[in-house]
């Protein structure tokens, strides 16, 4: 029963049984195969009781009518589904799936037209049928005068010859009622009576008796074939038939094992038991009562039980002719797990969705599995997917715009420098220091083009080049700054009797061999940084747990500390010197801008710090480069757009009179 169970899915059912040692060990068995087979749930459990109590079997039936549970499995006797029937009819369940035992599966009593609106479609069990040759020429030879017994004239023969000829052996006795029916000769042709004797059809206990003789007999043959000096017992000797013991003739009805003319195998497990099989009976209601096989459920040695259905055969006693469902809780689907009802049987239970990461790929997952480190689960939480990257790209709208500023930057730049040189012979270009002023715009213009490495997906050389270039492009720049105002500092000092051999430290030379060390010493720390902790691309699950985020990993937070570090020196050196100088003459006043642009300088990058710490993933990758563009445009425009102002704007100006008379800056 436990098989049909698991093939429909019938997972959640009654159990009903006769109070009696048939019901009870019927129950007990079933409980203890029922979880471990995977059969379900029992929704109750109940005990028909003896004879007729009404008020009970109203209770039983009252709770089949209450319980959702569809299929009820039925392990009684007739007389006690008689009984109960009738109850069920007086209340008219109906839309029960019944399961009947071997016990009542062929009651004809129970096959009526008044039970069949309820019990049609029934699915029992039945001893399996067979067929045993000879057994009906047998019955046909049967007579009478071959076992009359004269002395008790009481035999089962003779009472069965009387009873279907209506006849009698020896006059009744003196006094004797009923004196009707003629003498029985022993003649008569029993092929010409219809009588369910003879009936071969549908040999079920007669068929296992037929087949327990054969095994004994089998037994028998092979103890009378064990040779002395060979046997399996003590000494290698053998079991005497005349005083053989219990034991062992069952040592040799376990090794039993043979096949029936009708093709049935007989053998016994390890227990004595033999191997089961049961045909499977279907209720048709066809006019009359009509009961099919449509199956059979056997053990063998080898593969256990295995169930044959004829699903093709089966009448279901439902509008939909399909099989019904019984089901305490629908299956949960992918996705989802199962999470147990508190306090009711394993098979009612909710189905919880996964949580986020988490997969179920089968039904009636009881648990949700992790996706890897680089997966995440699909929005229906059946399937791992590859989770989504994230980094500053250039095809979002924030990496477009910070590309497009860095590239109108450099394009700025190379126009400034393009102006510079058309005009290199002109005074305010001259005044102004013109061959620091082309390191300036070739190194801001270096400035804004190694931004472009900070967007795109992080790579190993993009990782390791970009805090290098910009450590080197904005060192080289703030040289170029620091070494002015120097030289602005020197000239003032020149013009002042006695300051004439401080020219002679800010020559030419000494201007490009400043602004070589001050950068070689930046390009050292990042070689020392590359070789001892280079920055490498890594994978950051942390910061959103469906995305992957690339970003460069900085490899020594120390070495990016040094590096922004001895930036942030020479700005603030030259931020100081400038500002020493701001109030010199007009004619080298270019002070006052060097410094308003390293105020605007050292104020972005006083900013970044805290913005760069906070910002998480390519955020912060945003933030670094938004400070470098910034910097950068702060020291182009504030150095170079009052020039360009003048040389282009303002012809009349870029005079040697007017430059030593008022100034830039007038």
């Amino acid at each position: 029963m436990i098989q049909i169970l698991k093939h429909f899915g019938w997972t959640w059912s009654g159990l009903i049984i006769s109070d009696d040692d048939y019901g009870v060990h019927a129950a007990r068995s079933f409980h203890s195969d029922l979880g471990p087979a995977g059969g379900g749930c029992l929704a109750y459990t109940e005990i028909l009781p003896w004879g007729d109590d009404p008020a009970e079997l109203r209770r039983i039936v009252d709770v089949m009518r209450k319980s959702t549970a569809r299929v009820v499995i039925v392990f009684a006797h007739k007389i006690d589904m008689v009984n109960l029937m009738e109850e069920v009819v007086r209340q008219n369940v109906t839309g029960l799936q019944w399961m009947a035992s071997e016990a009542w599966t062929l009651a004809p009593e129970l096959q009526t037209p008044h039970l069949m609106p309820y019990l049609g479609g029934t699915l029992g069990i039945a001893i399996l049928r067979g067929e045993m040759p000879g057994f009906r020429d047998f019955l046909l030879q049967i007579r009478p005068d071959q076992h009359h017994n004269t002395r008790t004239g009481n035999n089962v023969v003779n009472q069965f010859w009387e009873h279907t000829f209506q006849c009698r052996f020896a006059p009744p006795p003196a006094g004797w009622v009923e004196a009707r029916g003629e003498l029985c000769t022993g003649q008569e042709v029993i092929e010409n009576v219809e009588t369910d004797f003879l009936d071969d059809s549908d040999l079920r206990p007669e068929y296992n008796v037929y087949k327990a003789v054969y095994a004994l007999a089998y037994a028998l043959d092979d103890i009378l074939q064990c040779e002395p000096g060979r046997g399996p017992f003590s000494n290698n000797t053998c079991a005497h038939l005349q005083r053989m013991e219990p034991w062992q003739l069952m040592y040799f009805m376990e090794k039993v094992n043979f096949t029936t003319t009708f093709g049935d195998q007989v053998s016994f497990d390890e227990n004595g038991d033999a191997l089961p099989v049961y045909d499977i009976m279907n209720w048709l209601p066809d006019g009359r009562a009509k009961v099919q096989r449509v199956g059979e459920v056997k053990r063998s040695a080898f593969k256990g039980e295995e169930l044959t259905l004829d699903e093709g055969k089966i009448f279901w006693n439902f509008e939909s002719k399909q099989p019904p469902r019984s089901v305490c809780s629908e299956s949960c689907p992918p996705g989802t797990r199962m999470a147990r009802k508190k306090g009711e049987p394993e098979c009612c239970f909710d189905c919880v969705p996964c949580s986020e990461g988490k997969i179920s790929n089968t039904t009636d997952s009881m648990e949700c599995t992790s996706c890897p480190e680089d997966f995440w689960s699909s929005p229906q939480r059946d399937h791992c997917v590859p989770k989504k990257t994230d980094f500053l790209s250039y095809h979002e709208p924030l990496g477009i715009c910070l590309t497009t500023t860095s590239l109108l930057g450099t394009c700025i730049c190379v126009v400034v420098l393009g102006i510079f040189i058309h005009h290199r012979s002109t005074p305010i270009v001259r005044a102004n220091n013109s061959e620091l002023s082309f390191q300036l715009l070739v190194s801001l213009k270096f400035c804004f083009l190694c931004s472009l490495l900070f967007i795109g997906r992080p790579r190993l050389w993009t990782c390791q080049l970009r805090h290098a270039a910009f450590g080197i492009s904005f060192v080289l720049c703030v040289s170029c700054i620091l070494v002015k105002t120097m030289v602005v500092l020197a000239v003032f000092r020149a013009s002042k009797p006695g300051g004439e051999s401080s020219l002679k430290w800010f020559g030419a030379v000494q201007q490009r061999g400043t602004v070589l060390v001050l950068t070689s010493v930046q390009a050292a720390i990042c070689t020392v940084w590359l070789v001892s902790a280079s920055p490498v691309p890594h994978k950051n699950t942390q910061y959103h747990s469906d995305k992957i985020v690339y970003e460069c990993a900085v490899g020594s937070t120390v070495g990016f500390t040094v590096l922004l570090g001895y930036i942030g020196l020479l700005a603030v050196l030259s931020c100081l010197l400038a500002f020493l100088a701001r109030n010199l003459p007009d004619s080298f006043n270019e002070a006052k801008l060097i410094t308003f642009s390293m105020l605007i300088f050292c104020a972005v990058w006083v900013a970044f710090v805290p913005a760069y710490i906070s910002s998480p993933g390519k955020y912060a990758d945003a933030v670094e480069v938004f400070a470098i563009l910034a910097s950068s445009f702060g020291i182009l425009v504030a150095l170079f757009g009052p020039k360009c102002y003048i040389i282009l704007l303002r012809p009349e100006k870029n005079t040697k009179k007017a430059i030593m008379g008022r100034g830039i800056g007038s």
